[in-house]
């Protein structure tokens, strides 16, 4: 399977690359929190080796933002404290099963052939708004049972609002749960997605409120 691991440690991640890769795993790495945040929201991965002491954006917040943008790839969380305070906090975050440094690379493989194996557990419901229909875990929209071609961008501005219909979202919101970065009053990447989108829906769903932001309309009797 194609696994990620997020390590900043330079010597511990190319172990963890090689032992994988060893396994038969495709690896890809990534040397702080951010750069695993979006690598794993472009990718579908088996699995994502996430280290807890990153630089900026720390494993937890990672794990978490992951959880909450729908992704539930299974994560497995290394931290060097052997701390019942961090595993909980791990946890919490929506991590599926950690493992306290050092460890065995042996156990390290047999934790993950673990987590694939399990990796049937109860995912998120379909998201639906009128004749608009979304799966957050095979990544596929649809609209009057058409299926929608979306860019990934497209999809998780599509997934923000079928989670908040008939609620305003400004542009500062929309840009932290998808784009994950501090919002520039003179940006209109918002303007320009949610314009690629409404082309791609067919359908005006998405309203602008003048000075405030945009809506997903209920559908009617919704």
């Amino acid at each position: 399977m194609r696994v990620l691991v997020v390590e900043d440690e330079v010597r511990m991640a190319g172990l963890l690359k090689r032992a994988l890769q060893e396994e038969g795993h495709a690896v890809d790495v990534a040397a702080d929190g951010q750069e695993g945040l979006w690598l794993a929201t472009e990718n579908a991965y088996g699995a994502i080796v996430l280290d807890v002491m990153l630089p900026g954006l720390d494993g937890f917040g990672v794990c978490r933002r992951l959880r909450e943008s729908g992704s539930w790839v299974p994560v497995l969380m290394l931290t060097a404290r052997d701390a019942v305070g961090d595993r909980v906090r791990g946890l919490d975050a929506g991590a599926d099963d950690y493992l306290v440094k050092p460890f065995s690379l042996l156990e390290l493989a047999a934790r993950l052939r673990a987590l694939a194996r399990r990796d049937d557990r109860s995912r998120p419901v379909i998201l639906a708004e009128g004749d608009l229909r979304l799966d957050p875990a095979a990544k596929r929209a649809w609209r009057a049972g058409t299926e929608l071609s979306l860019s990934p961008k497209e999809f998780a501005l599509l997934e923000f609002f079928l989670r908040h219909p008939g609620r305003v979202l400004t542009r500062s919101q929309i840009i932290e749960a998808v784009w994950d970065f501090a919002y520039d009053g003179g940006s209109n990447v918002v303007d320009q997605y949610v314009n690629y989108l409404r082309r791609k829906t067919g359908r005006d769903d998405i309203e602008t409120v003048r000075g405030m932001g945009y809506r997903l309309r209920h559908a009617e009797g919704g």
